[in-house]
């Protein structure tokens, strides 16, 4: 090993660290004085809820752990974005599970808990997989009531889909294990089955302070709402649990009865562990975005066996693309290469961006996993497409247009991870979160932005010099260091993967090591739905 591989390593297992140390924080949810009241009311924390009802044994992936991560600072904070969400085993069905964190806010609904509760519904849409709902919520945050419930994607969105999913044939189990009020209890109601735990639990359209100042009613909130109400008097909920357990045994009951599902087919076999380390990964990512380095190595310590079957191998050489096996599963990578190559007539060709020939070859690859029914798997390190006379003469809109469609109208399941670079077009093109990956999460080592933080820092410094001498103030060479490192700090904040993650434009931060875990899980997941259409590519230009 040489030292710059020391040093990459050393550098990379410091982002991870970072990142578990970013974990340990948000999962405290509300804090430690809000989590001994939850408890002291005999309840479990959401986290405990969702460890409980999980099969011990199996693997399980949190989705949307940052959402909500220092956005609002103003209002007290909402880790987690004030829920979480898992997929994992349930009786040994691969399930969905939200559980609403009533130590923040009292399980309140910020505009980003909204999002994020959507996320676990849209993931349960797509691949048809059962959802359970652990309901403790106090409702909609209220001081932020203009942000979460009238719109399209806002709160009233989450019962629209309860009913869209039962139509779909989509088991819906609710327990509801503490508040549930105003609209917010319309979701156990619609779904197939609704469970309440007996003191703890209740569900109204208004409390009893909101009761006795509409309609002058004395009336408290167990009788109006408790579980005794709603199994013996109501008819609302099915199931009277005593405590949290007796509910998620009832639950893990339930699903263990539900029958086996129509499978989308895809190809697997026994999963094989890569042959080459997998920590290697660490040294071999670069400490700099702006480094060269062999994706090549990559993806031999993410695939079975370390064996890649290339396709195209000496063109367009800044796309890697190829068959190979991931925990079984057989896998399309489209990765970008990201060391500088040499085209078969001499010409250099830059690392990391996309070229008319790489596009094209993309294009292809893509169209040829549709016809084979093989999910897709993009590894991003990508600064955008190639720029200047040349590629503009050549074509490289068309060749790159004809990629993003490939990738719009994949009819296969996709799925994301972004290493390193995401820039700009680059990050449409492979596969960003606005081209619908089934998951897309993001090493620690990642930046998503439209360009880099010096490149991006380098425009707004000529922007903002540009509006201060016209209002005849002298720049300085050393006002204008001081504008552009004050400038580089704010955007490289936004280009942080955990920037990123707290608006769910990923759905993870994770551990590189913990890469094939996920993709594993989410075609798994994928393969409950079965593709129900044609790979079509509509109008392009050849």
């Amino acid at each position: 090993m040489d030292i710059n591989f020391n040093k990459n390593e050393d550098h990379n297992k410091m982002l991870v660290s970072d990142l578990r140390r970013r974990l340990t924080k948000v999962k405290l949810g509300g804090g430690e004085k809000s989590i001994e009241k939850h408890k002291a009311k005999g309840k479990m924390t959401a986290r405990e809820r969702i460890q409980y009802l999980l099969d011990e044994k199996k693997p399980s992936i949190e989705i949307g752990a940052f959402a909500g991560d220092e956005m609002y600072e103003e209002h007290g904070g909402c880790p987690s974005g004030g829920v979480v969400i898992k997929m994992g085993y349930v009786s040994g069905k691969q399930c969905i599970v939200v559980a609403n964190d009533a130590t923040v806010k009292a399980g309140a609904w910020f505009p980003i808990t909204g999002k994020k509760n959507l996320r676990a519904q849209e993931i349960s849409i797509e691949n048809k997989l059962p959802i359970i709902y652990l309901v403790d919520s106090a409702g909609v945050y209220l001081p932020m009531q203009d942000e979460i419930f009238p719109d399209k994607e806002h709160f009233g969105r989450i019962f629209r889909n309860n009913a869209v999913m039962s139509s779909m044939g989509i088991t819906q189990i609710a327990a509801v294990m503490g508040s549930c009020v105003a609209g917010g209890a319309y979701l156990p109601i619609m779904s197939d089955e609704a469970l309440i735990v007996d003191k703890t639990g209740s569900i109204f359209l208004a409390g009893s302070y909101l009761v006795k100042a509409a309609i002058g009613e004395d009336v408290d909130n167990e009788t109006l709402g408790g579980a005794t109400t709603h199994c013996e008097i109501s008819g609302v909920t099915d199931y009277k649990s005593k405590d949290d357990k007796d509910a998620l045994d009832t639950i893990k009951n339930i699903v263990s009865k539900i029958g086996d599902y129509e499978k989308a087919g895809f190809n697997r076999v026994k999963a094989v562990k890569p042959k080459e380390t997998q920590d290697d990964i660490f040294g071999i990512v670069p400490r700099s975005r702006a480094d060269q380095y062999d994706m090549l190595e990559i993806i031999k310590r993410l695939v079975d066996n370390s064996e890649f079957d290339e396709y195209k191998e000496g063109y367009g050489k800044t796309i890697l693309t190829g068959y190979a096996r991931i925990d079984g599963w057989a896998v399309g990578i489209v990765a970008n290469q990201r060391k500088l190559v040499k085209t078969k007539k001499g010409e250099m060709q830059f690392g990391g961006v996309i070229y008319s020939d790489s596009a094209d070859k993309a294009t292809r690859f893509i169209a040829n996993c549709n016809q084979k029914k093989i999910p897709l798997v993009f590894l991003q390190d990508v600064t955008g497409f190639m720029v200047g006379s040349k590629s503009e003469h050549g074509g490289i809109i068309k060749d790159g247009a004809k990629m993003v469609n490939a990738v719009s109208n994949s009819v296969v399941p996709k799925f994301t991870i972004v290493i390193g670079n995401s820039y700009g077009a680059g990050n449409y093109a492979m596969c960003g979160k606005a081209y619908d990956p089934r998951l897309i999460v993001a090493w620690p080592s990642a930046e998503l932005a439209v360009m880099s933080g010096n490149s991006a820092a380098k425009v707004l410094l000529q922007i903002e010099t540009a509006s201060l001498k016209k209002k005849g103030e002298k720049i300085t060479p050393e006002v204008e260091k001081e504008l552009y490192d004050r400038i580089k700090a704010r955007y490289d904040e936004q280009i942080s993967p955990f920037y990123a993650a707290a608006r769910l434009w990923t759905d993870a931060v994770i551990n590189p090591l913990d890469t094939r875990t996920w993709i594993s899980m989410g075609i798994e997941a994928a393969n409950h739905a079965p593709i129900e259409k044609p790979f079509n590519l509509g109008v392009i230009q050849t």
